[in-house]
């Protein structure tokens, strides 16, 4: 990484840190709704913590709004993913309203608006020495990945473009990615994920033993 690129972020740290307070206050509105609708909606916490390895590997609980029903089962029967996931989880999960939460995490300078979408702890033993440079920078909320077609991408595309962001980060990389991706919010497209269904599978068991544990912690 050169001195300039150095020198971009801590310009990008501090305006990461200065937007992230402006937003919280300004959408503070819209996550309180949020708060309510998911804790109306079905019985658990509202937000709910996933474990990430962040820059340096370091790793951090990575907040989210909840999208799923606590319960894993109905009348001895099973549910399916479909099943548990709720109607506000939908809507947040497609609004990406899921995601403001994430703003925390940028506070306390676990995340970055924009950088490598934090993968699962269980990838850190898949990477070669090339791709480790994703953990030189922040994670991002949205990524160079995410514009160019996210969850259509097999995982080692993934890689490559992670490689090639941090290699070129920069003032114009982000701002491309940071218009970019509100022209996806906008659109409120669903992607559906059939090249990563595995990584998938993983988040959602992720989430329901964090909902577990919630419960474990609690004595339920």
């Amino acid at each position: 990484m050169t001195k300039r690129q150095k020198k971009y972020l801590i310009f990008k740290r501090i305006f990461d840190f200065i937007f992230a307070l402006l937003l919280l206050i300004i959408l503070s509105p819209i996550m309180l709704l949020a708060a309510i609708w998911v804790k109306l909606e079905s019985k658990g916490p509202v937000i709910f913590k996933q474990r990430r390895p962040g820059r340096y590997q370091k790793i951090f609980p990575m907040y989210k709004f909840r999208s799923m029903r606590t319960e894993t089962e109905k009348n001895g029967k099973a549910l399916t993913d479909k099943e548990r996931l709720t109607v506000s989880g939908k809507v947040l999960r497609k609004t990406s309203i899921d995601e403001l939460p994430q703003l925390v995490n940028i506070l306390k300078g676990e995340m970055s608006f924009i950088g490598p979408r934090p993968f699962l702890i269980n990838d850190l033993g898949t990477y070669n020495e090339e791709q480790l440079i994703r953990f030189e920078v922040l994670p991002g909320i949205t990524s160079w990945t995410a514009i160019h077609g996210r969850n259509t991408l097999t995982v080692q595309d993934k890689y490559n473009y992670e490689i090639y962001y941090v290699k070129h980060i920069g003032f114009k990389i982000d701002a491309e990615i940071f218009f970019k991706t509100i022209l996806l919010v906008l659109s409120c497209k669903e992607i559906d994920d059939h090249v990563n269904a595995p990584r998938i599978a993983a988040e959602i068991i992720e989430e329901t033993e964090s909902l577990r544990n919630h419960h474990a912690d609690k004595g339920e």
